[in-house]
């Protein structure tokens, strides 16, 4: 486990950790599966934890009579997830190791809180699904699946757990991972991996296991660490939102006009012929700046400053693109929503939407069907979009915004739909 002085870093050592690759992951399951047992396993066996939090958890352990150090006390951090021994609410945790950063989010595996697991894995470059090895794949399992492959996760890592119940047979494992290939077949699903693990004992997490011999393959720290996550950005399509306009008004920089912004795809290069859209204006890129100095090139997710040849109007919310690539500008969107509110969606309601940087109003012509996320179903004949549920929308907003699609890029395709009264955010939209 860390001590204070390990933190003590020469620049050298700081500088080579900002430089290493960040995976950022999601955990899924059912109820139970031991989701946050595997996040505290994997930050306790990775020596990611310091003495002092152990010793906390160790004592409440005891405190409560439990027989081993609940390592899931280390993301269950709400009274009332400790009370219940359940996870509600996503909780964040940070560690990295010689090869990577990491950034987990833990989420729940409730049906009542699908919304907060949509927000925990729109950003992961991996998602990883448990299933108990007792129970098999069961209908939670499908609804994560179904929710990895709409917000278009690039790797899946199903870990069975809990092999230590079922005596770490191979013909278990096995038998569990026909049947989710069988359901993932029919999903937009290109990368799974397959582990059989025992969170609360350690096999097969950080330590490759001595009680499953016949696995052969790697434990999911290795596997994390080794991820190809180079290609999970769209290098193809240059997408600039621009997020803030610089005018510094001063002697020294009095004629200097450059638009900051995160890139959202694509490489942009000095001498780029560009278009503005939604107004069309052409120009060519005249620098790429980041931290004062001046880049040859910015590709996604650099965030820059970018100069053009020509004073042409552009304003936050504008996106500069390559004029030989354009996206779609349009008014009349379809997306794939996931609902966050209580209250539930009004046909023909007005709702803020936000894309990108661009702020528009819009009204929801239709629902077009909503999705039973354990069978796959289509229900058209019920148009009532509440809590949790995940449907088809018909969106018109007040202005043009400039779109791609979702599974074509995860910025540029992604938009939330906003309460105007209560300023809530009540729906996380995929662009279809």
């Amino acid at each position: 486990m860390s001590k204070t002085s390990d933190l003590q870093l020469s620049k050298s050592d700081l500088s080579g950790y900002l430089d290493m690759d960040l995976l950022r992951f999601t955990t899924a399951g059912s109820v139970d599966d031991g989701k946050s047992t595997l996040i505290g396993r994997l930050l306790y066996d990775s020596k990611s934890i310091f003495e002092d939090q152990y010793e906390a958890i160790k004592a409440t352990s005891e405190k409560r009579g439990e027989e081993y150090v609940n390592l899931a006390l280390l993301t269950d951090g709400l009274r009332a997830e400790r009370e219940q021994g359940i996870t509600i609410d996503v909780a964040y945790r940070y560690f990295a190791t010689p090869k990577r950063k990491f950034i987990i989010a833990d989420t729940p595996g409730h049906i009542q809180y699908t919304r907060n697991m949509v927000t925990g894995a729109s950003t992961a470059n991996a998602a990883i699904i448990l299933i108990d090895a007792r129970k098999g794949v069961i209908e939670q399992t499908m609804r994560h699946t179904y929710i990895a492959s709409l917000l278009r996760i690039p790797h899946v890592i199903v870990c069975v757990n809990k092999m230590d119940l079922v005596d770490f047979k191979e013909e278990v494992f096995e038998a569990i991972k026909k049947d989710y290939e069988a359901f993932a077949s029919k999903l937009d699903i290109t990368d799974v991996h397959f582990l059989p693990i025992s969170a609360l004992k350690g096999d097969n997490v950080v330590d490759q296991s001595k009680n499953m011999p016949w696995y052969k393959g790697s434990t999911l720290m290795y596997l994390l660490e080794n991820l190809h996550i180079a290609n999970d950005q769209n290098h193809s399509d240059a997408r600039f939102p621009v997020q803030y306009v610089i005018r510094p008004m001063s002697n020294e920089y009095h004629d200097y006009r450059g638009y900051a912004g995160r890139v959202a795809g694509g490489i942009l290069k000095k001498g780029d012929a560009i278009t503005v859209l939604p107004s069309g204006f052409t120009s060519k890129i005249k620098t790429i700046e980041l931290a004062g100095k001046e880049l040859d090139e910015a590709f996604a997710p650099m965030s820059v400053t970018i100069t053009l040849e020509d004073e042409i109007d552009i304003s936050r919310g504008d996106m500069i693109v390559k004029t030989d690539d354009q996206p779609e500008s349009t008014q009349d969107v379809e997306v794939m929503v996931c609902w966050l509110n209580e209250k539930k969606l009004q046909v023909n309601g007005k709702y803020a939407l936000k894309h990108s940087t661009k702020d528009v109003r819009c009204v929801v012509k239709d629902v077009q069907y909503k999705v039973n996320i354990n069978t796959l179903e289509q229900i058209e004949d019920d148009k009532a979009v509440g809590l949790n549920d995940i449907a088809r929308l018909t969106l018109r907003t007040t202005a043009p915004i400039v779109i791609d699609k979702y599974k074509q890029n995860r910025t540029t395709g992604s938009l939330i739909l906003v309460d105007e009264a209560t300023n809530v955010t009540v729906g996380a939209g995929m662009i279809v």
